[in-house]
Parts: C-alpha cells; sequence; structure tokens
C-alpha cells in the first residue's frame, strides 16, 4: 500500500512513518515544511491518515475531502472519535478511526493498545491497516467512536483531571517537593511521577481531551459528587461513613483487585531497583 500520513513529521506521524515503512509499504508525508502537501497525499495514497492535534483534525479531513475517492481509506489518530469521524464519512473514502493509547516516545508498538472504529470499511479493507499493528506486537481493540468517547472521558479525562487536580492542589500548599520526594515510598513517588509527567508535557495534548469530549461534564459532576461524599465523611470524621465509602469502590473494583496489586507490585519493585 502507499500510506500517506499528513502530519507524518510530527512525533506521532514519524512513529508510524516507521511502523508502515518496516513492513514493507511505501510511506508519504505532508508536514508544513514537506515538498509534498496534504493535497497531494489525498490524490495519490491509497490509506490517508490524519495524524494533526485534535483541534486541527476536522478542518484538515474537510479541506481534503473534495480529494479523496471511492477505493481510498482514511483514517485519523486523534484522542477523540465522533466529530472527526463525522467529517470523514463526509468524503467518498472507507472510513477507519484510530486512536493509538501512547505517546511518540515508545521504542515499538509492542505491547501498545490501539482503539480501531471502523465506520464505512469492509473487515478486509480495516485488516490491511489493522494487519500491520498486529503485526508490530500491538493490540487492536475494536469499538464504535461513540463507545470510544465515553470509554475515553473516564480512562483519559478523569485520569488527567483528577491529576492535574493533584498539580493544583499541590501548588496552592506549597509543597516543597524535595522534601516530599525525600519522605516518600516507591509507591508515592510513582503516583508524583505521574504528575510531573503530565505537566512535562503540551496543555494543548490534554485541554482539547478535557474541554472537547462531549462526556466529560457527566463524568465531572460524578468526580465532584464523589470527592464531596469522602469530604464530608473526613471533616465529620465520621468512621463509619468513610467506611462505607471505602467498602463500596472496593466492591466495585474487587475482580481487578487482584491484578491491580500484582502489576502495581511490579512497578513498586522495578522503582526500588533503579
Amino acid at each position: 500500500m502507499h500510506i500517506g500520513i499528513i502530519g507524518g513529521t510530527g512525533g506521532m506521524g514519524s512513529l508510524f512513518a516507521r511502523v508502515f515503512a518496516a513492513a514493507g509499504h511505501q510511506v508519504s508525508v505532508s508536514g508544513r515544511h514537506t515538498p509534498l502537501s496534504n493535497a497531494d497525499l489525498a490524490r495519490g495514497c491509497d490509506v490517508v491518515i490524519v495524524s494533526v492535534p485534535i483541534g486541527s483534525a476536522v478542518e484538515v479531513i474537510r479541506e481534503i475531502a473534495p480529494l479523496l475517492r471511492e477505493g481510498q481509506v482514511l483514517c485519523d489518530f486523534t484522542s477523540l472519535k465522533a466529530a472527526p469521524v463525522a467529517a470523514m464519512l463526509e468524503t467518498n473514502a472507507a472510513v477507519l478511526g484510530l486512536h493509538p493509547m501512547f505517546g511518540p516516545s515508545v521504542p515499538s508498538l509492542h505491547g501498545q493498545t490501539i482503539i480501531a472504529c471502523p465506520v464505512r470499511i469492509s473487515p478486509e479493507r480495516a485488516e490491511e491497516v489493522l494487519g500491520v499493528f498486529r503485526a508490530a506486537g500491538a493490540v487492536v481493540t475494536v469499538m464504535d467512536p461513540a463507545e470510544h468517547d465515553r470509554l475515553m472521558a473516564v480512562v483519559q479525562g478523569l485520569a488527567h483531571f483528577a491529576t492535574l487536580t493533584v498539580a493544583g492542589t499541590m501548588r496552592r500548599l506549597g509543597v516543597d517537593l524535595d522534601a516530599l520526594l525525600a519522605a516518600t515510598s516507591p509507591v508515592y513517588r510513582i503516583e508524583t511521577a505521574l504528575v510531573g509527567r503530565i505537566l512535562g508535557q503540551d496543555p494543548d495534548l490534554y485541554g482539547p481531551i478535557l474541554r472537547e469530549n462531549p462526556t466529560m461534564p457527566a463524568v465531572l459532576s460524578a468526580f465532584e459528587e464523589a470527592a464531596g461524599e469522602l469530604r464530608q465523611a473526613v471533616e465529620a470524621g465520621d468512621g463509619e461513613a468513610f467506611r462505607r465509602i471505602f467498602d463500596a469502590d472496593a466492591a466495585f473494583f474487587r475482580a481487578y483487585i487482584p491484578q491491580a496489586t500484582e502489576d502495581s507490585e511490579a512497578l513498586v519493585r522495578c522503582l526500588a531497583d533503579h
């Protein structure tokens, strides 16, 4: 296949350009300063992948829409699916939404998860693309765009919101980070490291994930309700209320707790041995 990656000079685009090239496919990329334009890729490639920031994805898709034809496959790499997929369906190409659940710094696709939303494409055509990822060791999870966005509101939105709330709390308290880290065990260093990891990246990556997912308001309402209930139990010194909350949450997570314990212990051992 001839693969065209719009935004292929960026981190994620470059990663997948290498993946497709290693699989034996011809790869062309476009970017702000490349000889090839987005239009060139749209006219000349079998598979066109839009790998641009969330806020630009729909605009870029609509820019190339008139140039796409039946027989081509159009994909995107954005963290939200509903709006980009809707825009891709306005074209004549087959549509396969994609969301790599990792950043461009990974050394390979081995063990990494890629979510696929095959909206208007035959299983055979979809597998031409997804098979490349599977052969490189990725785990491909298939779902529809609406389900994707509902899950991402928790997997990404809730996690990022909670992490950024921790960061804002520590800033407001004026915490001495050096003293904090000197007093932490490996498990708490992991939690603190996740805060620093996010803050070391581009806010324009995380902002749209929180702002533009239509299911985020319901998630944030549940977050506020849970925080308020827990705060009330803590401030009232109500041990029984705290236990009820803890036991209810433990019951919800019961099936996952053994795996969570095993995974987290492995992380703790790695950090302790580092």
